[in-house]
Order: C-alpha cells, then sequence, then structure tokens
C-alpha cells in the first residue's frame, strides 16, 4: 500500500468522520466551553486536512496556510481562557 492510498482509504475518511461528529458536538454543545473547545478541534482537523492535501499534491506552500490557522486556534483559546479568568473575578 503506498502512501497515496493510505490517504485516500483510511486518513481522509476518517477526517471526514471527526469533522461531522466536532461540528455536531459545536451545534449541540450545553456550554459555552463546550463549543470554543469544538471550535478549536475543528481548526485543528482542518489544519490536517491542509497538510495531508500538501502531502498528496506536493505542494509545500499549503503548509504556511496550517500554521496560519493554528496561530489563529492558539490565540483564540488564549483569549477564551483570559475571558474565563477575568468573569470568575467579577
Amino acid at each position: 500500500m503506498s502512501l497515496q492510498e493510505y490517504f485516500q482509504l483510511i486518513i481522509i475518511p476518517i477526517l471526514g468522520i471527526s469533522v461531522i461528529l466536532v461540528f455536531i458536538r459545536f451545534i449541540k454543545g450545553p456550554s459555552l466551553a463546550d463549543r470554543v473547545i469544538a471550535l478549536d478541534m475543528l481548526i485543528l482537523i482542518s489544519i490536517c486536512i491542509i497538510a495531508v492535501y500538501s502531502m498528496v499534491f506536493n505542494h509545500s506552500t499549503f503548509l504556511d496556510i496550517a500554521m496560519l490557522f493554528a496561530l489563529i486556534a492558539f490565540l483564540s483559546t488564549t483569549a477564551y481562557a483570559y475571558y474565563l479568568e477575568q468573569r470568575e473575578r467579577k
């Protein structure tokens, strides 16, 4: 089994199923924290999809976009943690 076949038969369907499950958690999440974590997971899964696409089609420029998404996810999670900390102090 080559790497291309491995991506097409195993990795891409797993990422697709995980997007659906995490999106359901994003919609149904009972609290704001659940929704933020689900959004963070959606960004992480999109980074994985971009990385797989970059490897399959041999375009290394897409990895820059994946790094940008990772930075945005980190900053948004940090901002949310700061918001929760400030909300508890009041």
